[in-house]
């Protein structure tokens, strides 16, 4: 299973995250919200892992878990061997300069009050001891890496178009030099005329640095560009699972099979079999019995509804979870 590959750099083991639900004047717990259940997959060095689905499948979720930012209910994490899911906040803190985030929202993640030099000398300052000169030599650098100059360094972010708030944030993200990122829908804020040079500059620092990255976006298009590899979420789990070619030129998940109907057409003489979903994605603080998706799936059957598919491999390296596979 792609969750368990032996070159792994980063290896998610059945991550589940679950949100109490809290009511009346004593806010006692009367259910849980299924954010992530049962998620595995892994991500090899120096590959881009795209993690696909609609708003609200649990997609940030499972990579702010991934990273520890939001404790996971159950599962194991395994980075460079060792299960982060074991260490303790102190110790997981000397990891994190190995594991950053990009946001999806720069008009939200940067300090309103510190200027461009404070946002990228931070986490320096924090994960290392360098003198003054080797502080600013690291700070230019990286501004030179995403395209911008040293007369910025004063600038606040207010003074600054949203492409270029967001090329300061996957600087900040990137300075300490990590080799596992996950990028959290980073380019959905902005406009469509930026997104391509934000990618294009993603892809380039990617390969330069050599960084193993999780991509989590709910554009296919997007994910297809810059992606090795995808799973593709439902209602906290993962459908589909493979090489991002394999499962776009032959998806065999009837979810999948939908979110790709819907993509529009590169040549527009071509048509286009759009598959309708019925119906509405359950309340994950209520999902159905058996699989997340039979609510909506034109091929479900009783058992269905009485047992959860796991993630079966299709052909090598293409895994989906479904009782009735076409």
């Amino acid at each position: 299973m792609n969750g368990g590959r032996d070159d792994a750099l980063l290896r998610v083991e059945h991550l589940q995250v679950y949100f109490p639900v809290r009511r009346g004047l004593m806010r006692r717990v009367t259910g849980h919200v299924h954010a992530v259940e049962d998620v595995s997959f892994s991500v090899r060095p120096r590959e881009v892992f795209g993690l696909v689905g609609e708003s609200g499948c649990g997609k940030t979720t499972a990579g702010a878990a991934v990273l520890r930012l939001i404790e996971p209910t159950g599962g194991r994490i395994f980075f460079k061997g060792q299960e982060l899911s074991a260490l303790s906040e102190e110790a997981m803190r000397g990891k994190r300069r190995d594991m950053q985030l990009i946001f999806q929202n720069p008009y939200s993640s940067l300090n309103p009050r510190m200027n461009v030099w404070k946002l990228l000398s931070e986490p320096l300052r924090v994960h290392f001891r360098l003198s003054d000169a080797e502080l600013r030599a690291r700070v230019l650098e990286m501004l030179a890496r995403i395209g911008m100059t040293e007369d910025q360094l004063e600038r606040y972010p207010h003074q600054f178009s949203g492409g270029q708030k967001q090329r300061i944030s996957i600087a900040r993200a990137l300075i300490t030099r990590p080799s596992f990122v996950v990028a959290d829908e980073p380019v959905s804020a902005l406009d469509v005329s930026i997104q391509a040079q934000i990618l294009n500059l993603m892809m380039e620092l990617q390969q330069e640095m050599e960084l193993s990255m999780v991509f989590i976006s709910h554009d296919l298009n997007v994910v297809r560009h810059i992606s090795a590899s995808v799973g593709v979420m439902y209602l906290g789990s993962i459908m589909e699972l493979g090489d991002t070619e394999a499962v776009y030129r032959h998806p065999v998940h009837p979810y999948t099979q939908a979110l790709l109907s819907a993509v529009p057409a590169h040549d527009p003489t071509r048509k286009s079999s759009h598959i309708v979903l019925e119906g509405d994605v359950p309340n994950p603080a209520s999902p159905p019995s058996g699989c997340p998706f039979r609510t909506r799936c034109p091929r479900c059957t009783a058992l269905c509804a009485e047992q959860k598919p796991a993630l079966t491999e299709t052909e090598p390296g293409h895994f989906a979870a479904c009782h009735h596979i076409a």
